[in-house]
């Protein structure tokens, strides 16, 4: 077995983000494995992504035109396993995602791999695979080998790493797949429910301003929004701060909201760093982070840190502003 199968995720006829960056860790270690580097692109609509996952470093772009229009796990999972027994590639790169997690397992499971979830760096280390990730909360990071699997399946974090630009030079062709297997299945698509809009968007903000429980009460939080607009930031905040309500779903950044995926300054105010919050932007360049607790985990990864109270903070800024 060698290279590398980068699957490619679409929803609702867009192509996701990640997939690109896919192919962008596919290339961080294509020299290191050896073997080409492909992308597998699965629905019905498969041939309309294929020039644009034509990018630079991709050998190959593997169609396979399957199931409805809209994402199906059991027949994306039967497809998938019927591309890599026939590329047979090394390692399988699947975004960390909605659509990533319902079938990375499933793929292992079935093939005998090796599997790693949620990673952010993908290494060779004496001809041996290893992948990092987080683990304890995000206080550690841990690395993985597989010893005695020839192929590793791992779901990568989105946000990580750069997507190539430009146009490539890939073959594009259509796969042989089996999908008899899941002729016959009991599930099928009902709707497709759109979050309201917010009149944010977190993914595509360079300059974000979160809080979290630190700000104490609903009642504070148009403070922030305008601290927030006085310094150009976009308002965003943890999981406890939209759960309650006192912030729409979509100014969430972490595992269950957004990836800050264009951030380059964030602020962190009143946010202990949990694992989940620290999914959506311990990526970003600069980190400010303040809070009361000097035990704070998201110390741990801020560029820049105050023990200091939220509101104590909110007043200088606002005096400088």
């Amino acid at each position: 077995m060698s290279g590398i199968l980068v699957v490619a995720e679409h929803t609702r006829g867009v192509l996701s983000d990640v997939s690109g960056e896919l192919v962008g860790a596919a290339l961080s270690v294509k020299d290191a494995i050896g073997g080409p580097v492909s992308v597998a692109i699965v629905g019905r609509d498969a041939a309309s992504f294929g020039a644009r996952m034509n990018l630079p470093g991709v050998d190959s772009v593997v169609l396979a035109a399957a199931g409805d229009e809209h994402f199906d796990a059991a027949t994306a999972e039967q497809a998938l396993c019927s591309i890599i027994e026939a590329e047979r590639p090394r390692l399988v790169l699947i975004g960390h995602s909605a659509s990533g997690l319902g079938i990375a397992a499933g793929i292992a499971a079935r093939l005998g791999s090796g599997f790693a979830a949620d990673v952010f760096g993908i290494g060779l280390e004496e001809g041996r695979l290893r992948a990092t990730r987080s683990g304890y909360a995000g206080k550690v990071n841990i690395e993985l080998e597989f010893p005695g699997k020839p192929l590793v399946v791992m779901t990568v974090r989105g946000a990580t790493f750069k997507a190539p630009f430009g146009e490539g030079a890939a073959a594009i062709r259509e796969a042989e797949i089996d999908l008899a297997p899941v002729a016959g299945r009991r599930t099928r698509h009902l709707d497709f429910v759109e979050a309201p809009a917010a009149g944010v968007d977190i993914g595509k903000a360079e300059f974000i301003l979160s809080v979290g429980r630190g700000v104490q009460d609903e009642k504070n939080i148009p403070r922030f929004q305008a601290l927030a607009e006085r310094l150009g930031a976009t308002l965003g905040c943890s999981r406890p701060v939209a759960d309650s309500g006192w912030l729409h779903k979509a100014h969430q950044v972490g595992l269950t909201g957004k990836v800050a995926a264009s951030c380059k300054l964030y602020v962190a105010l009143g946010i202990s760093g949990a694992v989940q919050h620290l999914h959506g932007m311990k990526h970003v360049e600069t980190i400010i982070a303040v809070n009361t607790d000097p035990n704070a985990p998201i110390f741990n990864f801020a560029t820049y840190g105050a023990v200091m109270d939220v509101f104590d903070f909110a007043d200088a800024m606002e005096k400088l502003s």
